[in-house]
């Protein structure tokens, strides 16, 4: 399905689906799309997560009926998914900027916020710099996380903080490396890939792993491995310091390379990130890369 068109399906379905539990997974469905690939791109594309963009319309959705004034605010608290009173009026203030009870007094204090569009525009300027190849399976060896599709913007930085903090310590000091999980890090260059795969057991969330090419031997405690099957990529080069360099080529592939993209769409839910090992993550000419499985149309 062409990418803008899944959006909108997507949208679709979450207005449908407003104030129903999972209203995610089954706009997700509606797109034939992955969870992960659906939230990712829907931040990129629209400027908001799928939990913001929910929450947003059901406030004002809540903002509405508290003017009318036909509903007690309790009920309006349970109906737009809020456990008690108290939590829905900190949301709904903090949205609107006053209370329930004062917007039924004060009704042009309602922000609104309306179902979102979505259009394809045109850009110009400079062209991607990218190559689609076939790669045969690979094994890569890493530490493994799951993180919400809600906070990982926030929670990723602080795993990869935590991992070179955590097992680089020897390589930094170029010493040689004591424990089994350093000597791993070492040997199979792990941090040289970054890889987002969908969770098993929630469509809210992902798994992350910090990674490097597996080399055979004995996987230390704490270490997963995992196979990147043969696929054919789409490989997007960045140049610049991080993570500003690989976030803006990343929107890119999301608001410009996909929408209407005659030859490629997506072929699974994986991303890979790759960083190269020569330079300071904050040099102006370091490189990496961003894999995107595709298939042919």
């Amino acid at each position: 399905m062409e990418w803008m068109e899944a959006l909108r399906r997507a949208i679709d379905c979450l207005e449908e689906h407003l104030l129903d539990e999972g209203a995610a997974e089954k706009a997700a469905h509606a797109a034939c799309l992955s969870p992960l690939y659906l939230q990712k791109g829907f931040r990129l594309v629209t400027g908001y997560s799928m939990g913001e963009y929910i929450r947003c319309r059901r406030l004002y959705l809540a903002g509405l009926e508290a003017v009318a004034g036909r509903e007690k605010i309790i009920d309006l608290a349970y109906r737009y998914g809020y456990d008690t009173p108290e939590s829905f009026s900190k949301a709904f203030s903090r949205f609107h900027g006053v209370s329930p009870a004062q917007l039924r007094q004060c009704p042009e204090h309602l922000v609104p916020f309306l179902p979102l569009k979505i259009t394809l525009s045109i850009r110009g300027g400079q062209g991607m710099d990218f190559t689609v190849e076939k790669m045969e399976s690979f094994q890569l060896i890493g530490i493994e996380r799951e993180f919400s599709l809600e906070t990982s913007y926030q929670e990723l930085p602080k795993f990869w903080d935590e991992f070179i903090r955590g097992y680089c310590a020897a390589t930094r000091a170029e010493k040689a490396p004591e424990t089994a999980l350093e000597q791993a890090v070492c040997q199979c260059s792990i941090g040289e890939f970054g890889v987002c795969i969908d969770s098993d057991a929630s469509p809210e969330r992902f798994r992350y792993l910090i990674a490097g090419r597996y080399n055979g031997r004995a996987v230390p405690e704490g270490m997963t491995v995992y196979t990147l099957p043969a696929l054919e990529w789409a490989r997007f080069r960045c140049s610049g310091p991080m993570p500003e360099a690989l976030q803006s080529v990343n929107t890119k592939i999301f608001q410009e390379w996909l929408p209407g993209n005659p030859e490629f769409e997506l072929a699974q839910s994986i991303n890979v990130e790759w960083y190269s090992a020569d330079k300071s993550t904050s040099a102006a000419d370091y490189e990496s890369e961003i894999w995107i499985p595709v298939r042919r149309k």
